[in-house]
């Protein structure tokens, strides 16, 4: 599962020293591959074709991660993806033109490279950009969600094309400039594992020596069945989702009582495919999540109705059942996310420490020895990554620049938050920026999200409640997400670059290409959704569950606690604290051990969602794990492409839908499912 995301929690494991040990040894000749080819200028990698398949891949992932943050907010990985659709359409293009003899520059890793970097930095916007989280969370349909009786206008702003727009252009760039400056101490003298990074450079290496290349065009027929596959599906069952509860996505697969506690297989190629790529832990804390809110929780708080919380709410009511549904997942969210927060702030600063004793006792005479030599792929790599340096007086005048635009400029569009405000949230931005980044190195572990829910208690509550507190801190949160998501996406892409021989300005030149492009395409996309689907309504398919979540963080931090029902606080405290206990067991108790203890974030995210997308998710881990037994290294190979074929597919159906629903373009049928007692009622009134 994607660590960007932060609200599964779950990232990809650090290598250990054995693993990094042998992939050090399996590198050490990539370079002598490609001693014969040239290395382009950085001016040169920067192509037309690069920039123009980026833009078609960036609106496609766009498309999917939007879906994903207004269904489950869960977002799976899809570098593996972006490199092998960019490796696919560009090789293709130039194929074609060596046939015409029109072909002026070959296709390199380091163009591959730069389009990797362009695709992700433009569908990372769609998340950091709050579509599904905090940026929804101020409209009006989620404050009637939270909010019983009138609603201030003050914590309200509906969503609007052009103010989503400039807001994401004034804040998504400082991230980029406020890490720059330390990009050879992270990569080079700190030798930060960065593993996403590294996995990603690998695999661009892979695909452009001759054996990469073949199994990558096997990869992408593979992923081009499924993508047809699940595009057609998406296709088919459109035909019977007529009205909402319409549809093979509430079909009650394992009976109309677990149906309506949201148990059920809802046919989503999508989360079948998720669940191909998240780490089998992460899948089974899902379905543990869900079976022990909505199959023992749930049912035993309902029956406390008329005791704990008035018999006349209904259960949509936050001071009724959804309270408990809506806080106890926040006080998981809160307890494993301050947890983790406090073991990657402590485990990068043993880090720290550590390098800077081992720096106090290296000599640093001309004297050589075992210690200090490199190989021969690590000198051509600094080399490379070392020329092409980016000034710092460019970075620092422009974090300076691009500050000063966003203190005018924030305050303008949420009034709620002062320049003051951003001014203080700008002088400790850096810090926090090299936080993530460093602790994303170490662990491959983003904490974008819970920097964003401290802003919001600190921010909403130094505003307070009589001057919209709830929207400036939700304000304060995106403003926060999006200095520290960017800037260690950023150092991921450094270290790939590093990896490919790719020069950091293009590397950097990609990452403001493509975060320009997501601030027009992510608004947009949300936009025709927005348009064309009910987001945000809780019988809707794309309900936006995590926008009510960030909406009622801001206000438990604005008001306090007096809006949780009875005995909602205590059930708190205990999830709060157990989250922080699981946590601590997992990283104490032997491996062999922990890889069976559940993650509590993700088993917080069904406590509200439901456990429909667990079981597609434990499905796809099904299927991987039949897979494997039979065949491994055939799984190891198309696995990825398989699962990445199933979300675009599907994903990718969502833009024809859209279009059609603007067009007033209504499916023929409504396929519905009755039980017996409630069918023969229906007939016997149609008869009647």
């Amino acid at each position: 599962m994607e660590n960007r995301d932060g609200e599964s929690g779950t990232a990809v494991s650090g290598y250990d020293s054995t693993h990094r040990d042998e992939d050090e040894r399996d590198v050490l000749s990539v370079e002598q591959i490609f001693e014969s080819k040239t290395i382009p200028p950085w001016q040169e990698q920067l192509t037309f074709r690069a920039f123009f398949v980026s833009f078609v891949l960036g609106v496609m992932f766009s498309v999917i991660v939007m879906k994903l943050n207004l269904t489950t907010g869960i977002i799976p990985s899809l570098n593996v993806s972006a490199g092998l659709l960019g490796f696919f359409f560009v090789k293709s293009w130039t194929k074609f033109l060596e046939k015409m003899g029109l072909l002026k520059q070959p296709f390199t890793r380091q163009e591959n490279t730069v389009i990797q970097t362009c695709v992700v930095a433009c569908s990372g916007i769609a998340f950091s950009g709050g579509f599904g989280s905090y940026l929804f969370g101020m409209s009006e349909t989620i404050a009637h969600r939270s909010t019983d009786g009138p609603i201030d206008p003050q914590t309200i702003k509906n969503p609007g094309l052009g103010w989503m727009i400039g807001f994401l252009f004034v804040v998504s760039f400082l991230g980029l400039f406020s890490i720059v400056p330390l990009r050879k101490i992270m990569v080079i003298d700190y030798k930060l594992t960065y593993p996403s990074g590294t996995a990603t450079a690998l695999l661009i290496n892979s695909f452009h020596t001759p054996q990469g290349a073949k199994l990558v065009k096997k990869q992408v027929g593979a992923l081009g069945k499924f993508f047809s596959f699940s595009f057609l599906w998406g296709f088919f069952q459109w035909f019977f989702t007529a009205s909402d509860g319409c549809g093979f996505a509430s079909f009650p697969s394992l009976g109309l009582k677990a149906r309506d506690n949201r148990f059920y297989f809802d046919f989503s190629a999508t989360y079948v495919g998720v669940g191909m790529i998240c780490p089998y832990i992460v899948n089974v804390s899902l379905l543990l999540g869900a079976i022990l809110s909505w199959g023992i929780m749930w049912p035993l708080i309902g029956n406390k109705k008329g005791d704990w919380y008035s018999a006349d709410l209904k259960d949509s009511n936050l001071h009724g059942l959804q309270g408990y549904r809506v806080f106890i997942a926040i006080a998981l969210i809160l307890g494993d996310g301050l947890y983790n927060f406090g073991k990657v702030f402590f485990r990068s600063a043993q880090a720290l420490n550590k390098h800077r004793r081992t720096q106090a006792i290296i000599p640093v005479s001309g004297a050589t020895s075992s210690a200090d030599t490199t190989s021969y792929d690590e000198e051509r790599r600094k080399d490379i990554f070392m020329r092409d340096g980016i000034p710092n007086y460019i970075a620092a005048s422009g974090y300076v620049v691009l500050a000063v635009i966003s203190i005018a400029v924030v305050p303008k569009i949420f009034p709620q938050l002062k320049w003051y405000h951003v001014l203080v949230t700008y002088c400790f931005a850096p810090i926090l920026a090299f936080c993530n980044a460093y602790g994303s190195g170490l662990t491959d572990w983003s904490l974008a999200s819970t920097y964003g829910k401290l802003a919001i208690f600190i921010f909403g509550a130094w505003a307070g409640a009589a001057h919209g507190g709830v929207l400036a801190g939700l304000a304060a949160c995106g403003v926060m997400m999006s200095i520290v998501s960017t800037a260690s996406d950023l150092m991921q892409d450094f270290k790939t670059g590093y990896l490919t021989l790719a020069s950091p300005r293009s590397m950097f030149v990609s990452q403001i290409v493509g975060t320009a492009m997501g601030c027009v395409i992510a608004p947009s996309v949300f936009w025709l959704f927005y348009k064309a689907f009910n987001i945000g309504a809780a019988d809707s398919e794309y309900s936006a569950p995590f926008a009510t979540v960030y909406r009622n963080i801001s206000i438990l931090g604005v008001e306090g606690f007096s809006s949780l029902p009875m005995h909602c606080l205590t059930l708190c405290l205990v999830f709060f604290l157990g989250a922080m206990v699981v946590n601590f067991f997992r990283d104490v108790t032997p491996k062999s051990i922990s890889q069976f203890i559940p993650i509590p974030m993700a088993m917080a995210i069904p406590f509200y969602i439901g456990g429909y997308f667990a079981i597609d998710m434990c499905i796809g881990s099904l299927i991987l794990y039949l897979w494997e037994r039979t065949d491994k290294r055939k799984a190891d190979a198309f696995a990825p492409a398989v699962a990445s074929g199933l979300i675009c597919g599907d994903g990718i159906w969502t833009l024809p839908a859209s279009f059609l629903a603007l067009a007033k373009v209504n499916p023929p049928i409504c396929m519905k499912f009755l039980s017996r007692s409630v069918n023969a009622k229906v007939d016997t009134f149609l008869g009647g």
